[in-house]
């Protein structure tokens, strides 16, 4: 049994370098493309030689990565009592499709493959309503529960073990002059063991969300918060009246 795993994942492996090697080699030529730089000859010969250095580069982090995955498929076990399994956060779990696509993303975004990073974030998008920018920097023990609707931009910074709930968005302040922010710092950066519960929109590049914090649902930021801090929105006062318009309505549908 033990020889057969090993030859299976060898040549699972060998189709691996393969078409992340096509993956790279194709999203490189397109870029040469796009700047006007690629002629014949040696520009694409060297190309081919980037694409080689780069597939080599990547997978030789597949073991980090792997590390990394585990390390987030048990915060989802962990952080979540409807879990039964660990298999059933991988099989079932959004938002573990969602980090999973985005460890790999990330990779390629760090060597400078362009294009390809972003088609992976995207497809995760598609299939999970979870957007992360390939940039994002994100530490150990991630956890993203239920998912929907979840935004983390390019700049981000995310430390250990930090856990955020559906509708969460870690985004930008909205400039005018947008193209002008290129490769400068514009989302926030949250700290190791925070957690954000659903619907909390925290922006800026300068905003910091200190260590241990909890940020309740619904809250709105754009400025940071201490270690060790709770952040929620003041109860709001809630209007409860008898009515007899549906009262009336009620009774009307039972009895037809």
């Amino acid at each position: 049994v033990t020889e057969t795993i090993q030859f299976n994942v060898g040549e699972l492996l060998t189709r691996l370098r393969h078409d992340l090697f096509e993956q790279v080699r194709q999203a490189l030529h397109y870029e040469a493309n796009r700047v006007g730089s690629k002629s014949a000859g040696a520009p694409a010969q060297a190309t081919e030689e980037q694409a080689r250095s780069i597939t080599t580069a990547v997978l030789g982090r597949l073991n980090e990565v792997r590390r990394l995955l585990a390390l987030d498929v048990q915060a989802a076990y962990d952080g979540d009592p409807a879990a039964v399994s660990i298999d059933e956060t991988i099989f079932c779990y959004p938002g573990i499709f969602a980090i999973f696509a985005h460890r790999l993303a990330h990779e390629l975004y760090l060597v400078d493959v362009p294009l390809l990073p972003r088609i992976i974030s995207e497809f995760a998008h598609s299939q999970t309503g979870i957007d992360i920018h390939p940039g994002a920097r994100i530490g150990e023990s991630f956890f993203i529960d239920h998912g929907t609707g979840v935004v983390i931009g390019q700049t981000t910074e995310i430390g250990n073990r930090v856990q955020i709930y559906q509708g969460v968005t870690l985004g930008a302040m909205a400039p005018s002059d947008g193209q002008t922010w290129r490769g400068r710092k514009r989302h926030p950066t949250i700290e190791d063991d925070v957690t954000i519960y659903g619907g909390a929109i925290i922006l800026g590049g300068e905003t910091v969300i200190g260590r241990g914090a909890e940020i309740g649902g619904a809250v709105f930021l754009t400025g940071s918060i201490p270690a060790f801090h709770k952040v929620r929105m003041k109860r709001t006062e809630l209007e409860v009246e008898p009515s007899s318009r549906l009262q009336r309505r009620a009774e009307a549908r039972q009895g037809s």
